[in-house]
């Protein structure tokens, strides 16, 4: 058995321009860069050409950010934050549904920016026997340590994947057999969607829900009957109504006591 860490593991960061060149020259594992709004002096260029080359994101903040977020108060202007948890490959979503016996079933997620949302989406996708979650690289939350807590240990039994496009990657796993359900409240009723084979749940941002693009990759939409006077629910709890009623339809249950 996996020993849970999430109750005392945190992402670290690193300070400062040159132990920032260092790290990314060395790959150590980078989520995420904050760099500070107006600097081009060449040492940060070569930060922003090393943190291109590996596809990390950028952030560009103002000075009194980086003086909060920083633990050193020698930032420098620029301040990298590595992941709490190492991300997964794809190969490990299909092995361990391969090592079930089962149909690859995942959540992928365009642009959920809360780590709580997050942390809670990776518990949910363990619970309903999701193989795997799929993460946006850019403009999205990381593996944080505030995401391993709220997960409450699913992150040490959960492959989570990080990609740069999810279009791209949507249309990859398409050429694996899977097929893909978006959650919109303009879709047709989650009830009368097969969720059962090779699936993949697309769950959009907190704000703006799933992009226009991914959402025309999709093969079905989806909606969540909804009958209170809001019209929209969490992004986490969106993800777990969707994703039990792919365990009803997987488990073959037909609702009937």
């Amino acid at each position: 058995m996996m020993e849970d860490k999430s109750d005392n593991i945190k992402e670290s960061r690193i300070e400062g321009r040159n132990p920032v060149i260092e790290a990314l020259r060395a790959s150590k594992p980078i989520d995420r860069l904050y760099v500070q709004d107006g600097l081009n002096d060449g040492p940060v260029m070569t930060i922003k050409r090393e943190a291109r080359k590996r596809d990390i994101y950028i952030k560009y903040v103002p000075k009194d950010r980086l003086d909060k977020m920083s633990e050193t108060g020698m930032h420098q202007g620029v301040i990298a934050v590595s992941a709490a948890y190492e991300y997964s490959d794809m190969e490990d979503i299909f092995a361990k549904a391969n090592d079930r016996g089962e149909s690859p079933f995942v959540y992928i997620l365009d642009g959920i920016e809360d780590p709580h949302n997050l942390g809670a989406i990776i518990r949910t996708a363990n619970l309903a026997g999701a193989h795997g979650v799929i993460i946006r690289e850019d403009r999205a939350v990381g593996l944080t340590g505030v995401v391993a807590r709220t997960s409450a240990g699913a992150i040490n039994y959960t492959p989570v994947v990080r990609v740069t496009n999810i279009s791209k990657t949507i249309e990859e796993l398409k050429n694996r057999g899977m097929w893909f359900v978006c959650a919109d409240m303009d879709g047709v009723p989650m009830y009368e969607v097969d969720m059962t084979g090779s699936i993949g749940l697309i769950i959009g941002s907190e704000g703006d829900g799933v992009s226009r693009l991914v959402k025309s990759r999709c093969d079905y939409v989806a909606s969540i009957p909804m009958k209170g006077d809001i019209d929209s629910l969490n992004a986490s709890v969106a993800a777990a109504v969707l994703g039990y009623e792919a365990v009803r339809q997987r488990m073959g249950m037909n609702g009937k006591s």
